[in-house]
């Protein structure tokens, strides 16, 4: 394990688990982020022209359903994307652990993608798979069967959990939720 980056902590969990709630959270208390998701929206809109030539759309929608469904296009879209997030991602790293003090870098697909390990401290927000798959169906206005196909792709949230340094429970409320993070703070301060 490299101690390079000492000062991370990996943010990760599933999808519906809250992960971006926390993030939120976390900033509020004063913590720095490094947002996985905007920096890959940002290098997809780099890329627009290729992903269009490629998959003959960039509505993310489309786009979600045909990479879900056929893991050949999913790994052409990832060989596209991933390369230049993470170059982002150990750039901005660098500069924040000159501040010497904790900082998030928020990976949904930590797991699964296996290819950070620059960092050794991982805290996963953690809700059951149940909730996992209400929460997107509320969110997304989506049907059962589009959750569990992404759930299908992601490593199960228990194994995550058990993966894990750091686990925040968000199988509840907000409220819980607050407390959950306020422990955790408490650990790493």
């Amino acid at each position: 394990m490299s101690s390079k980056f000492k000062n991370a902590i990996v943010l990760t969990g599933g999808i519906g688990t809250g992960k971006s709630t926390v993030a939120t959270l976390l900033k509020l208390y004063g913590y720095k982020i490094i947002d996985a998701d905007e920096i890959s929206k940002k290098v997809f809109n780099k890329k627009k022209d290729k992903i269009k030539k490629i998959f003959n759309t960039t509505n993310r929608k489309e786009l979600r359903k045909i990479v879900f469904n056929d893991k050949e296009k999913l790994q052409i879209l990832e060989d596209l994307i991933l390369p230049d997030v993470k170059k982002e991602i150990l750039e901005r790293a660098e500069k924040l652990e000159r501040d010497n003090i904790p900082y998030f870098v928020d990976l949904p697909l930590y797991f699964e993608k296996q290819n950070y390990d620059e960092f050794d401290k991982v805290l996963v927000v953690y809700a059951p798979r149940n909730i996992q798959i209400q929460r997107v169906i509320k969110r997304d206005k989506v049907d059962k069967e589009n959750v569990e196909a992404i759930l299908n792709n992601q490593i199960d949230i228990e194994e995550k959990k058990s993966r894990a340094n750091f686990v925040i429970d968000n199988s509840k409320d907000l409220k819980h939720l607050q407390k959950e993070i306020e422990k955790f703070l408490a650990k790493i301060t």
